[in-house]
C-alpha cells in the first residue's frame, strides 16, 4: 500500500467513523426546552464537536491499523474480493502477464 493508499483510507475511516460518532449524546434545544425563535427543536444545544473530533480520531487510528495490517499483510487481497471472475485466472490481473497464461512461440 502506498502512503497516497494509506492517507485515503485512514480519511475514508475517519469520516464514515465521524458520521457514526456526532449523533451520540448530543443535547438539542428541544431536550433542554431552550428553542431559539427562528429555529428547529432538533438543533443541537451542545454539540461536543471537538471532543467527538478527538474520540474520532482515536477510534479511526485503531481502525486504521487493523485494516491496514490486514491489507499490508495480504489476508485479504483484491482477488478475494473479485465474485465475478473479471480478473481473469492467473495469479496477474492481467492475464497475459500471469504464470497460467499460454506462452507463444517467438515468431520467426
Amino acid at each position: 500500500m502506498s502512503i497516497a493508499s494509506a492517507i485515503v483510507l485512514f480519511m475514508v475511516i475517519w469520516f464514515m467513523t465521524f458520521l457514526v460518532v456526532i449523533p451520540i449524546r448530543i443535547q438539542t434545544q428541544g431536550d433542554l426546552n431552550e428553542i431559539v425563535p427562528g429555529t428547529h427543536a432538533g438543533s443541537p444545544e451542545h454539540h461536543h464537536l471537538r471532543k467527538k473530533a478527538w474520540i474520532t480520531t482515536g477510534i479511526s487510528c485503531v481502525l486504521w491499523v487493523i485494516i491496514g495490517g490486514t491489507i499490508i499483510s495480504g489476508v485479504i487481497s483484491v482477488r478475494d474480493i473479485d465474485l465475478f471472475e473479471r480478473m481473469g485466472p492467473g495469479g496477474s490481473m492481467w492475464y497475459s502477464e500471469s504464470k497460467d497464461a499460454p506462452v507463444s512461440a517467438p515468431a520467426d
